[in-house]
Parts: C-alpha cells; structure tokens; sequence
C-alpha cells in the first residue's frame, strides 16, 4: 500500500486525507486542456439503465448467446455470514479458486441488492488469493502463441480470461480498499463498483466455459501481474485509482476489443469471437462509471478533471498506448483532450470517424499479420 502524506494538518477537503499531496496544491494545467471553461464529460446514455437494471443471472454462453445457468445457485457460509457489502467483498478477495472467485462475486452482490446492506468496512488484502496456476512471470516471459502449448484463438481466450479474474478482484479491492471514504462517495460508487465485479466475473465464466469447450482451462500457461502491480500502485489515492483502472486499463479493452474480434474469426472460431464481442460491450459501461467518479472527485476537490488526470498518470507512471478506438470511448463519455496528445483546446483537431476506423483496421492488419 502506498503511503500517503498531507499537506497540513487541516486538509482543505475530507477526500485530501485518501489523495497525495500533489492534489492539495495547485495542479499544473496542461497544455492540451481547456482552462476556461473545461468541457464535461457526457455521461454514457446506458448508465442509468445499468444501474437499475438486477443483478444478471445469464452466466452461460449458449448456442446464440447468454443464458442462464443449468446449475442451481450453491448459498456459501462466508457470504452468508457477511453483514456488510465490504465484508462481502473481502471474501471474494481471499478467495484462491478462480471459478469460486467468479460465483462468491455474483452471490455478494446479489446479497448486497437483495438485502440493501450497509456498505460497512473492512481491510483489504495487499493482494488477492490466487490459485497455483497459472504461474505469474513477467510480461517478458509470457510465451507467445507458438510457444504455449494452445491454439491461436484458446491463448488469446486465456489472456481475456487472465484479464477478467484480476478485473474481478480490482473491482473488489475498490470497494474493500476505499471503505471508510463510505461518507464522502456516498452508496452510488461502491454500488456501481459492486456490479462491475459481478460483470467481470460473468465474463470470467464465459471464458472459463468456451476454454473448457475447446479442450483447455484457465491456467494452462503462465500469466503476468501487471493489472495488479496498477492496483496497487494506487491504493492510498481514489483518484489515481479511477484514473489508472477504468480509465487506462478498461479503456484499453474499448481499444482491443474489435481486433480481438477479428483475430478470432480469422482463427475461424465464430463462438468465440462472440463472446468476446459481447464482452466488449459490457466493457462500455466499466468505463463510463469511471469516468463519472473520477469527475465526482475533481468537482468534490475543485480541480479540473483533463489536468488531473494527465498529472495522476504521470505521478504514477501510468502510459498512455493507441490506437484508440474513438467510438467505443466517446460512447463511455472519456474526452478525447484527456488521452489524445494530438487534440488542441479547442478540440479542433479532432480525427474524424473515417479516420477513426481507419486506424483500427490498420491496427487489425499489423497483428494479423504478426
């Protein structure tokens, strides 16, 4: 965990306790946003339907798509016993046992809507409980496809399945981690973040059936840690971990999305290329809750959003990659001046959605051709 210094002993807001100092000074402005006034972020037009919507049971791909499971839901004693949505999360983060993991995720945030629990607290684990396999190297160890052991279109699924079990628990860890700011951010963000984790571990499961489908399971080559080593990097700051995670590493799976698709049915795998579309999908959505709270805060701190932002990546190392997927992003509401170096104040250099489209097909061409 990171430690975190205040500026003075009367901080000029309750959220400056949970922030470095950095953010109790004057942010630097940069050059690429707007200072007066700073354009808002459009919300997303799915986020209230998302929200109200109940917790969703389609947890099986069938032969068109979701459906629900065959199996009936199994009540666990450790949710059961929980009386908080914090404690709730915490059991979900001790948990080693991937598909475990993805079922006591869905059971705490059906617990959490069904009873209107209070959001409570708990201690989050500096890391999750994480099963033997797969073994976690660096990225430069991970083996590339023809040195897996799998398939083209099962290694790329168990690289999407990696990316949703740790989506899981980053997801969790917000909840647990940012508890006692419970009465400044209000039930709204630890809800949102509840249901994100239940999202993510329905993608899990999709991923862990179609693996399974092909022959194969989560965990059959090494993985890396790097979505981890984010979270972490920003566990004293809430700011810097919207910044970093639904609005860096979600972003990114906008961006991967429609070439994964593609790379799949050029592997001639249909289903799941379906899958992963639907995914990326669901993924819009991550994003816009994101990019909503991170807004909360710098209005809760008086700051502007695009300079903090960009000063948050930098503070904490966090890069910036394309090509970008305008579209995806713009429908989840991220300014493009917040990501987008090339964009002038006042946006009038933005790249139209020709050109939008066609950098993602010459991203697509590189890595089939790859």
């Amino acid at each position: 965990m990171l430690s975190v210094r205040c500026a003075s002993a009367k901080p000029l807001h309750p959220f400056l306790h949970c922030i470095p100092t950095r953010l109790t000074t004057s942010l630097p402005f940069s050059a690429s946003c707007s200072l007066s006034p700073p354009p808002s972020p459009h919300p997303w037009r799915g986020l209230d339907t998302w929200r109200r919507a109940p917790p969703c049971e389609l947890r099986q791909w069938g032969p068109k798509g979701p459906i629900p499971e065959e199996l009936p839901v199994r009540e666990v004693e450790s949710i059961e016993s929980a009386s908080s949505l914090a404690e709730l999360g915490a059991v979900v983060l001790s948990t080693a046992d991937p598909l475990a993991k993805s079922h006591l995720s869905h059971l705490a945030f059906s617990k959490w809507r069904r009873l209107k629990l209070p959001v409570g607290h708990a201690v989050a684990p500096d890391r999750p409980a994480r099963p033997e396999k797969p073994v976690l190297v660096s990225t430069k160890e991970v083996p590339a496809p023809k040195n897996s052991g799998l398939p083209l279109n099962a290694y790329m699924l168990h690289n999407l399945a990696h990316v949703e079990l740790n989506a899981i628990d980053l997801a969790w860890d917000t909840v647990v981690r940012f508890s006692p700011l419970h009465g400044l951010l209000g039930d709204g963000f630890f809800d949102d973040f509840a249901r994100v984790a239940d999202d993510e571990s329905r993608h899990f499961g999709w991923c862990s059936q179609r693996l399974r489908e092909l022959g194969f399971k989560y965990g059959d080559m090494p993985a890396h840690n790097l979505l981890w080593r984010e979270c972490a990097k920003t566990a004293g700051d809430v700011s810097a971990r919207l910044a970093a995670i639904p609005l860096v590493q979600e972003a990114r799976g906008l961006d991967a999305g429609p070439r994964l698709v593609q790379k799949l049915v050029g592997c001639g795998d249909r289903r799941s290329s379906q899958i992963v579309a639907k995914i990326a999908e669901e993924e819009v959505a991550h994003v816009a809750v994101g990019v909503h709270w991170f807004a909360h805060v710098c209005e809760q701190l008086g700051r502007i959003p695009c300079s903090t932002f960009k000063v948050l990546l930098k503070e904490y190392g966090v890069e910036l990659k394309g090509p970008f997927n305008y579209s995806a992003r713009d429908e989840a509401g991220i300014p493009r001046h917040w990501y987008d170096s090339t964009i002038n104040q006042g946006g009038t250099n933005e790249l139209s959605k020709v050109h939008d489209r066609l950098a993602l097909i010459v991203a697509m061409e590189k890595e089939n051709s790859g």
